[in-house]
């Protein structure tokens, strides 16, 4: 394949973002990539992206047909904004940390999410370090990263009991899991952690936070039972669609089970409540 694009020369990172670069993927998950090359000046990126497009369209278009569908978004490798040198990175990254924008950081979050998973990964490394030795002293751009964490609420009433959707249903996405891993994303990005897992930024983060480990451990724990549950539900047959594969009625739970969702969703809320405590919101 090399030899076929003509990049022999060319040094570059296959990256992964979003779940796949946390190592949480789902039988649902679709496909969130890029690519990161080395450049030493504007025309070289410029040529070199020119030549990587068509071995990452491929590569897209073969990674559909093996199952893991088309980024409805366009969040891709063979997307030429998500094609770039190591410089450009810096520049696309630089620009979410220097002058943060709600909406553009609510999008761009799942690529602070990559992780190597082919050809150079010196390239990746060199870029987080790059990325973390800035996070950390950008408090207006974590404050932001802590408020779009806290859109998604954990799915509790103000009783303590479910609050569903459409009567019944609740998004084990949206109001389960997703809580859990946007607030490991700031607390990963505020502290320097290299990890890109949500339990392991969460439990990297247990010092920093000052929590003891049985304490972070049931907050890892209930992350754990509700991607369970996600699990189960997407393994049912006829499940197809995004939304219906991340749907549960919890009055089709059992007991054990119910009571298990409740305390995994108020372990969600108190991450959260640290959350809105640390930077004032």
């Amino acid at each position: 394949m090399r030899k076929r694009h003509g990049w022999e020369r060319i040094g570059w990172c296959w990256l992964a973002f979003g779940s796949e670069g946390r190592l949480e993927q789902t039988f649902s998950s679709d496909q969130d990539n890029g690519l990161l090359f080395e450049s030493h000046d504007p025309a070289s990126a410029a040529a070199s992206r020119d030549t990587l497009l068509g071995f990452a369209r491929e590569v897209n278009q073969a990674l559909d047909v093996c199952g893991f569908p088309l980024c409805k978004g366009n969040v891709m490798a063979s997307n030429p904004e998500l094609c770039l040198s190591l410089d450009e990175w810096k520049a696309k990254m630089g620009g979410w940390l220097g002058k943060p924008d709600p909406k553009a950081l609510l999008d761009a979050a799942i690529c602070f999410d990559f992780r190597p998973l082919s050809g150079d990964a010196t390239l990746a490394q060199a870029l987080r370090e790059w990325l973390l030795a800035r996070t950390r002293s950008r408090p207006a751009f974590l404050r932001l990263m802590a408020m779009n964490a806290l859109q998604a609420r954990p799915a509790l009433g103000m009783l303590g009991d479910f609050a569903t959707e459409d009567v019944r249903y609740i998004n084990l996405k949206l109001h389960g899991v997703r809580p859990f891993i946007d607030a490991a994303r700031v607390f990963a990005l505020a502290f320097g952690l290299a990890q890109t897992g949500t339990a392991e930024r969460l439990r990297a983060a247990a010092a920093e936070l000052r929590m003891e480990p049985p304490e972070m451990a049931a907050i890892v724990d209930a992350f754990f039972f509700i991607q369970k549950l996600r699990l189960r539900i997407q393994a049912r047959p006829g499940t197809q669609s995004q939304e219906s594969a991340n749907r549960i009625d919890p009055g089709m739970l059992n007991d054990f089970e119910r009571r298990s969702l409740k305390e995994a969703l108020r372990q969600a809320r108190k991450l959260q409540q640290r959350l809105a405590l640390d930077y004032g919101l």
